[in-house]
């Protein structure tokens, strides 16, 4: 694999080296090794898919609160995303940036999210699938988010918002969490 770093300290982009034949192709998409020796937590506890029935379709901006703060791999499957990234960590020099990156199922390509941001995507197609691979349980007690539209963040996201869920919208904006949020993961 190829990890490509993006502006948010410890997220990568992960490039598989695809490997024809007249069969089609095989390529690396996860690998411990590889992760641990770019300093990336390698950990595969769980995975998960989502499948979004419309374009416009917004996921996120969802966490998981310390202890059980979650590192991921995000890769589509079928279809195509807009993936954002959140930095939350508060002594991170990027603490509250964003980052979007295209996911497609064309490209093969992944993202690494460490823990400590918040992440979420927008459906680029109707019928897309993304596929999770997490590096902490869920734990439904420690589950939180912030809102996709959320001003104080300004993701500007590529598409009209057409589906986004009550639990989504009720999310309290970063203004009125203040040091609230700082502690998520201090």
């Amino acid at each position: 694999m190829i990890f490509a770093p993006l502006a948010l300290p410890g997220a990568f982009v992960l490039e598989p080296e695809l490997r024809h034949d007249e069969r089609g192709f095989f390529a690396r998409t996860f690998c411990a090794r590889e992760l641990a020796a770019h300093g990336l937590d390698p950990r595969a506890v769980q995975m998960n898919v989502s499948f979004n029935h419309k374009r416009g379709t917004v996921r996120g901006m969802h966490f998981q609160r310390a202890p059980m703060a979650e590192p991921k791999v995000v890769r589509c499957t079928r279809g195509a995303l807009y993936d954002v990234l959140v930095d939350l960590r508060p002594s991170s020099p990027t603490y509250l940036r964003w980052e979007g990156v295209e996911l497609t199922e064309e490209s093969h390509r992944g993202v690494f999210i460490p823990a400590g941001f918040a992440h979420g995507f927008q459906t680029r197609e109707d019928r897309t699938e993304v596929l999770y691979v997490m590096g902490e349980y869920f734990a439904p007690e420690c589950a939180d988010g912030l809102p996709f539209d959320d001003a104080g963040l300004g993701i500007a996201w590529p598409e009209p918002v057409t589906v986004v869920s009550d639990r989504d919208r009720a999310f309290a904006a970063v203004q009125t969490r203040g040091d609230a949020l700082r502690a998520v993961f201090a």
